[in-house]
């Protein structure tokens, strides 16, 4: 993620207020490697800041997303959309129990869908995400 003074500045420069909670939410994310969804950013902010509403941390995110500040990742075995601080090209792996979510480099240059393939569909953005248990989860499973 840019640093938070970069992004402070790029708000600015939209027109967009600079809040303290606006401010939170930045520095929750620059510190933030392991893909939080709002809710969690909510929950970590609420018992610091309790006048801080679930509202201004999704349009906050939402702000941050169309500035191509922070990415989003879908479909990571749960309902809710995660944020990604990392908005160069990576792939990631999700643990199915645990459900961690970690940043991979790859040299992977994305998969070609032929027209037939991709079914009409216009492909905007892909997203890579290899599924299992992380180290911690198998130890638990074979435990158990």
């Amino acid at each position: 993620m840019k640093s938070i003074e970069e992004v402070i500045k790029l708000f600015r420069q939209k027109g967009l207020k600079i809040t303290p909670q606006r401010r939170a939410i930045f520095e929750i994310l620059h510190e933030n490697g392991s893909h939080p969804n709002a809710e969690d950013i909510y929950k970590g902010l609420n018992s610091n800041m309790p006048d801080i509403s679930r509202t201004t941390v999704y349009n906050t995110l939402r702000e941050l997303n169309k500035l191509g500040v922070i990415g989003v990742v879908r479909n990571a075995g749960e309902d809710s959309i995660r944020y990604d601080p990392k908005t160069e090209n990576h792939d990631h792996i999700y643990c199915l129990q645990c459900g961690r979510l970690i940043d991979i480099e790859s040299e992977n240059k994305g998969v070609e869908l032929s027209n037939e393939k991709s079914r009409g569909f216009q492909i905007v953005e892909q997203q890579i995400t290899f599924i299992g248990y992380c180290p911690d989860c198998q130890k638990e499973r074979k435990n158990s």
